[in-house]
């Protein structure tokens, strides 16, 4: 005759004790201080989807037609009309776990310790992590489009007149790099005609490092990163990132300007990181982990520009 094995329990105090304990550790995982990942600081965050979305669509108006001057008693007057077209992403949702054994929870309980955070922070850091790539990279199997490499964005060709007839910033002078700074946030303007405007240039962390350091001018002490923030009709900020190294044609490094607000683009998360009631499972408690996400929409793809071989 087959006997029924049942799974070890927690006592009562060790039940509550647990019980309290993942409250704690929820609790301060949401306030955990970690290091920054760049899409959650350089992207608006939207949430307004909520929980239960499985796509996202958003729609785009086009409104063509004249107008003219017209006579007294005229009646051929022009037709204008507004012609619309949608776009949908799929939002996807992320997962994983924690958990601990039985002998963790009441050696815990028995010294009077905290259960350890760290396999919470872990588990909180590697959905935001996936959270970010998306956002910079898509998931090409979702058809979820990355920010670098999304559809419709405008190209700005880098000079090749650094020594040896190069696109490098290591091998051009202040005015050069100042140059093609300028040019990539005109290419936004100069394509739309002035309708869209970038705020935010974007470089690879090495880039970053050279304007940051390199004068403008030898009796200077401006740095070409001063200069260009003081002087430029367009770019308010400029930011690192470390998805443009290689980002570009041929792996070669990525500039990127765009208009930084809401108007532009979000990053849609339909739902933060959440996490579930321990599931006993054999002699350890796991704790399911879960989050969604649709990437990066953006609604004027000609907003936003690239440069690439500096």
């Amino acid at each position: 005759m087959s006997q029924t094995k049942h799974p070890m329990k927690l006592d009562a105090g060790e039940s509550v004790f647990f019980k309290r304990e993942l409250e704690y550790v929820k609790a301060q995982t949401y306030d955990t201080k970690q290091k920054v990942l760049k899409a959650i600081v350089l992207f608006p965050v939207s949430g307004e989807a909520g929980p239960g979305a499985t796509e996202i669509t958003f729609r785009k108006y086009t409104g063509v037609g004249f107008a003219k001057v017209i006579a007294d008693y005229a009646n051929d007057f022009p037709r204008v009309d507004v012609y619309g077209e949608e776009v949908t992403r799929k939002v996807k949702g992320l997962g994983d776990s924690y958990g601990y054994s039985i002998e963790e929870i009441r050696a815990s309980q028995m010294a009077n310790k905290r259960l350890d955070q760290r396999r919470a922070n872990a588990a909180r850091r590697a959905q935001d992590e996936l959270v970010d790539r998306i956002a910079w990279n898509g998931l090409t199997m979702y058809n979820i489009p990355g920010f670098i490499n999304y559809p419709g964005i405008s190209e700005y060709t880098v000079p090749a007149d650094g020594t040896g007839s190069t696109k490098t910033w290591s091998t051009k002078t202040a005015d050069q790099i100042l140059r093609d700074m300028n040019g990539l946030a005109a290419k936004v303007v100069e394509v739309t005609s002035g309708r869209e405007i970038p705020d935010t240039l974007l470089l690879p962390l090495a880039q970053y490092n050279l304007i940051s350091t390199m004068r403008v001018g030898t009796q200077s002490d401006t740095t070409v990163l001063q200069y260009f923030l003081k002087t430029s009709p367009y770019i308010k900020a400029v930011e690192w990132l470390n998805e443009l190294d290689a980002a570009g044609a041929s792996a070669t490094d990525r500039m990127m300007v765009y208009a930084r607000d809401a108007e532009h683009l979000t990053l849609e998360i339909p739902q933060p990181f959440e996490q579930f009631d321990a599931v006993q499972k054999g002699m350890a408690f796991e704790i399911p982990c879960h989050s969604k996400t649709a990437g990066v929409l953006v609604y004027y793809p000609l907003s936003i520009a690239f440069g690439d071989g500096i």
